[in-house]
């Protein structure tokens, strides 16, 4: 599949109306571990597929736990840079979503972080099937300049992405509007193609699993 054609015919937050899209948004992603992959050729055969990035510390484990509502799923460690390898769930018959190695950990030696960055970029750019990047942005923090430094690479191989601003709770309320504007801005995208979640307190998830499940084409 082409992701960059199968990207331009669809809208990824496009919502319908009723009880029964509102359900379908609610429902937990059926997640289920399949394996972990030093390269793509490890990974099993998709016929679509998202995948998530982010700063080894952006709360990747924790959102994937709270699509699939079971803190099991992904392994959340106190310690960043614990995600090293590609890491692959099935939503459903070859549909599939892969945790990336987390970027940005200044305490792993160098020659391993090149190894991660080296992984990542041969996945998303090799990937069969592949059809979007949920790109993790600290709320908290907003964009580094590793952050920006990952756009820029997603834009200038057309990369398909989606901004989603993580640890929304961790943002004070009388600030939230204005470092939306600011982590928007800092990103160079529209205050509404940013979508705002945090998985401890369950904001944004809804809207993520819907995303998610249009990306994959499931119903």
């Amino acid at each position: 599949m082409d992701r960059r054609c199968a990207t331009g015919v669809r809208r990824l937050w496009g919502y319908a109306s009723g009880a029964r899209h509102t359900a379908r948004m609610s429902t937990p992603l059926p997640l289920r571990f399949l394996t972990s992959a030093a390269t793509i050729d490890q990974l099993p055969e998709t016929r679509v597929e998202v995948a998530v990035i982010g700063r080894s510390n952006v709360g990747k484990s924790s959102l994937l736990n709270a699509l699939a509502r079971h803190k099991g799923i992904a392994k959340v460690s106190s310690s960043p840079g614990r995600t090293q390898l590609l890491n692959c769930f099935e939503v459903s018959a070859r549909a599939t979503v892969v945790d990336l190695p987390g970027y940005g950990y200044a305490k792993a030696p160098a020659k391993l972080r090149h190894e991660w960055r080296a992984r990542m970029e041969g996945y998303l750019l090799e990937r069969p099937g592949l059809v979007k990047a949920l790109l993790l942005i600290d709320g908290e923090v907003g964009p580094t300049a590793l952050d920006l430094e990952m756009l820029a690479w997603l834009r200038a191989n057309d990369v398909p992405f989606q901004v989603v601003a993580t640890k929304h709770d961790k943002v004070k309320s009388s600030k939230r509007e204005r470092r939306k504007r600011d982590l928007s801005t800092g990103c160079g995208v529209a205050p509404g193609d940013v979508l705002w979640v945090s998985a401890e307190k369950n904001v944004g998830i809804d809207r993520l699993r819907a995303a998610v499940r249009d990306a994959l084409q499931l119903t």
